[in-house]
């Protein structure tokens, strides 16, 4: 293949013809911006943040990225949205307190949901619920 570009809505419409979710969703993607004692300042702030943003039923996913190995976190998460329009998503991704206070800098991608599954049990005894 060669390297041109294959415009973004073509490619949604082969994934809705093949009969696939064709989700629009959008990643940010955030990394320290090399101060961890700073970004461990805005923590709580940052997570009080993703909460609402859950409450509201913006957040789909979200959570921190580790180091290759797994044995250390270097400040990094991925952080994934609903939103209208890219121009939403930034908004959304310049709101965190991560962002705003400059401890973390970000980047925001559009991302198309097509294939995966997610199975849910729930205990109706209990109410508990297990994302399994």
């Amino acid at each position: 293949m060669n390297n041109k570009k294959i415009d973004s809505r073509d490619i949604v419409e082969l994934c809705r013809n093949k009969g696939f979710l064709a989700k629009q969703l959008f990643s940010i993607s955030t990394h320290s911006a090399g101060n961890l004692d700073k970004v461990m300042e805005h923590v709580e702030e940052h997570l009080a943040f993703q909460v609402e943003l859950e409450r509201e039923g913006i957040m789909f996913a979200a959570g921190p990225i580790f180091a290759d190995n797994g044995s250390a976190w270097l400040g990094e998460g991925l952080v994934i949205v609903r939103a209208a329009s890219l121009a939403d998503a930034e908004r959304i991704a310049a709101s965190d307190p991560m962002h705003r206070s400059g401890a973390r800098t970000y980047c925001v991608r559009p991302w198309l949901v097509n294939e995966g599954s997610m199975t849910v049990r729930v205990s109706y005894s209990t109410g508990q619920c297990e994302v399994l």
